[in-house]
């Protein structure tokens, strides 16, 4: 991977991460709020393919993971972000793809991720993983990243093909 690639994917999720914890997290939003991060990691896994797209849902969930204020174990976003790249970027995008797809492909994603975090804090012991939390964070997401991905994810792709390799991925 070039310099190029990894400098505008690190400069993206740095991006993405702090816009979500100092402006998204902070909106009073009726039913919480989107996963703007986890539109970029399909966005990406679209383009890339699985491997990339696991590779960067790893990193990208590690920072968020990271970035205060946390209330969950580091690696639980990470982990649920790399399942969700990884099955993304299963799917043959082509070159455009229609809204539909990518509505569809967020929106699985933004259900997979919601119920693998709950799932995942609950088997660690966090207290604040219920079944009535978790429904409320998968509908808020799921509604939210919907809004969003018919807007981030065509530009997100358009920027990272130009940066991507031609020939197989």
């Amino acid at each position: 991977m070039s310099a190029q690639r990894v400098a505008f994917r690190v400069a993206v999720v740095i991006t993405v991460v702090l816009a979500q914890v100092t402006v998204i997290n902070r909106m009073r939003l009726p039913l919480g709020g989107p996963d703007l991060l986890l539109v970029v990691v399909v966005a990406f896994a679209l383009v890339g393919g699985s491997q990339r797209g696991a590779t960067f849902g790893f990193f990208a969930g590690l920072a968020a993971d990271v970035m205060p204020p946390t209330f969950h174990f580091a690696g639980e976003l990470a982990f649920a972000y790399t399942v969700v790249g990884y099955l993304a970027g299963m799917l043959d995008a082509g070159e455009e793809s229609s809204v539909l797809t990518i509505i569809g492909v967020v929106a699985g994603a933004s259900i997979a991720v919601v119920l693998l975090f709950a799932m995942l804090g609950d088997l660690l012991g966090n207290a604040r993983i219920t079944g009535g939390a978790t429904l409320h964070a998968l509908a808020g997401t799921v509604v939210y990243d919907v809004v969003l991905a018919p807007f981030v994810v065509p530009l997100i792709s358009a920027a990272a093909r130009r940066l991507e390799p031609v020939g197989p991925r």
